[in-house]
């Protein structure tokens, strides 16, 4: 399990458009890390149209938003382009990423198991530390808690 004060995982993934992107790039910026399970699903749309809605306050603070999940790129571009998203949609297909940050779990839906991405939020300082991880997102306002926190 990662804890806040760790040095957060490095990774290197493609977004929608096939650059990739290093954690290691954004080392001297704040970034919100978030973890979700599905494009283009209710509460996956819900969360990253929170931080579209907010995006300028992100910007105004110098912090990046990126969103993981395990869809591939194209299904991202459609994601990104349908909900107008201004940041960028990491793909981690390999599921390298999601079992590093320890968002790879056994789910338990309607009493069928299954694995999937458990939703979950980190914040990154400027060292590349975990400042904080949001264990619980509620999806209608996770992007003002967010905010919240960078703030206080």
């Amino acid at each position: 399990m990662i804890e806040i004060g760790e040095i957060a995982p490095d990774f290197t993934l493609t977004d929608q458009n096939g650059s990739l992107h290093k954690l290691t790039d954004y080392k001297g910026r704040k970034i919100v890390l978030y973890f979700y399970p599905e494009d283009d699903t209710p509460g996956c749309t819900k969360e990253a149209c929170s931080f579209r809605d907010n995006f300028k306050a992100f910007r105004e603070k110098g912090i990046e938003v990126l969103g993981v999940s395990i869809d591939d790129e194209s299904s991202h571009t459609k994601f990104r382009d349908k909900y107008k998203l201004p940041f960028n949609l990491l793909a981690d297909t390999d599921k390298e990423v999601v079992e590093k940050y320890g968002v790879w779990v056994e789910k338990n839906m309607y009493g069928k198991k299954k694995w999937g991405i458990a939703r979950k939020t980190f914040l990154i300082d400027e060292d590349g530390r975990i400042s904080h991880i949001f264990n619980k997102v509620n999806t209608d306002i996770h992007a003002d808690e967010v905010l919240n926190k960078l703030s206080g």
